[in-house]
Order: C-alpha cells, then sequence, then structure tokens
C-alpha cells in the first residue's frame, strides 16, 4: 500500500499586520525578504491572501474595487514580510492618486532590494489588461521574478479554464519570458499549494 506524501506546514498561517504605508519614507528597513502582492481591483486579491494563509479575516475583502489603497504589510516573521499592494486599475480615485501610486508602485519594484517575487493576481475572465501589462513590463525592468494567479478559475469548467491558461502562458512566453501562471480558485481552494510552493522559493522555506 503506497504511501500518501507528507502534507507540507503552511508557513504563512502565522502571518500578521504589521503596518500600512503610503509614501516610500515610510516602508520598513529595506533588509528582510519581501514578496508583494499586485493585481486590478476586484481580481480577488485580497482572497487569494486570506486562502494562501489560511486567515479568513486577514486582508479584508470587499465588493468595492479600490478598497485597498495603501501598501500593507503582513510579517509571516521578522525575516519575511507579504506585502499587499494597491489595486490598480478600477478604483475610481482622482488622478493625482493614481500618479502617485503609480509612481511609487514602479519605485518599489525597480529599487526595492529585499522585494524577492511579485505575485500577480488577475481574475481568469480578464487576464492580461493593461494596467497587468504595465506591472509585468515593470518587473521585466528590474529582472524581478513574476507568478501569475488566474482566480476565480472556478466560473469555467475545467477545459475552458485550461484553454485560458495555455494562451496567457503563449503570450507570456512571448511578451514576458520566465512569468509563470496557475489557475486558483479562493472558493475551490484550487491552486493554493502550487501558489504557497512558489512563495515558499521565494522565501527561501521548507
Amino acid at each position: 500500500m503506497s504511501q500518501k506524501p507528507p502534507v507540507k506546514p503552511n508557513h504563512y498561517r502565522s502571518a500578521e499586520f504589521l503596518l500600512s504605508v503610503n509614501n516610500w519614507s515610510q516602508l520598513p528597513d529595506d533588509n528582510a525578504i519581501e514578496v508583494a502582492f499586485a493585481g486590478r481591483s476586484n481580481a480577488g486579491k485580497s482572497s487569494a491572501i486570506n486562502t494562501i494563509s489560511d486567515i479568513k479575516s486577514l486582508c479584508r475583502t470587499s465588493k468595492t474595487p479600490g478598497r485597498t489603497q495603501m501598501i500593507n504589510y503582513f510579517s509571516i516573521d521578522p525575516a519575511r514580510h507579504l506585502v499587499d499592494l494597491p489595486g490598480y486599475g478600477y478604483a475610481k480615485v482622482p488622478i493625482s492618486v493614481k500618479q502617485h501610486w503609480q509612481i511609487l508602485l514602479e519605485r518599489y519594484l525597480i529599487e526595492r532590494s529585499s522585494l524577492k517575487g511579485v505575485m500577480m493576481i488577475m481574475d481568469v475572465r480578464r487576464p492580461l489588461t493593461e494596467y497587468d501589462c504595465l506591472m509585468l513590463q515593470w518587473c521585466q525592468k528590474a529582472g524581478m521574478p513574476a507568478h501569475i494567479l488566474l482566480t476565480k478559475a472556478d466560473k469555467f469548467k475545467r477545459g475552458a479554464a485550461q484553454n485560458i491558461l495555455l494562451n496567457v502562458q503563449r503570450t507570456l512566453k512571448t511578451d514576458y519570458p520566465g512569468t509563470t501562471v496557475q489557475l486558483f480558485s479562493a472558493l475551490k481552494k484550487t491552486g493554493v499549494d502550487e501558489a504557497r510552493e512558489v512563495l515558499n522559493n521565494w522565501f527561501h522555506l521548507e
């Protein structure tokens, strides 16, 4: 009788809110390992973080797009932080605010030395929007590894979701080489282990 493989620990269950920042000067010391979550407003970023950490209320979820307007830090341990970046693209905010966040996010992705990877959150029904592609361009410019979660995969039957995944993979291979992608569903817990494995690699966790 074959033995089941051992269940890997969920390192992210220890996550705790650390702080929120609005400006570059407010960022914590640049000496921990950081992994950022980025995505279009209403793509399911907060739900993805909550599902991966298995902490239901770690990030506030809202049906109002653009609720996250700060950079929110969550501590896994003193040397590792999850970073929830502001939702982009859909938020009904003043132009001046959008410009502020665009400048700050680009600087963060390019200059932040402790940042080791970006988890991109895209709604499987609307992948690779204009803002998604802009973020991927910044990652490419910075030589920053990026992994895409195609969220809400439960909205499609398996075959249809796989077709979308293959189409996105083809685009990435041509336009954003090195970027990886997977299907993900917070509702069905699809792809959770795969996403944690990517995070574990970036955080140097077993």
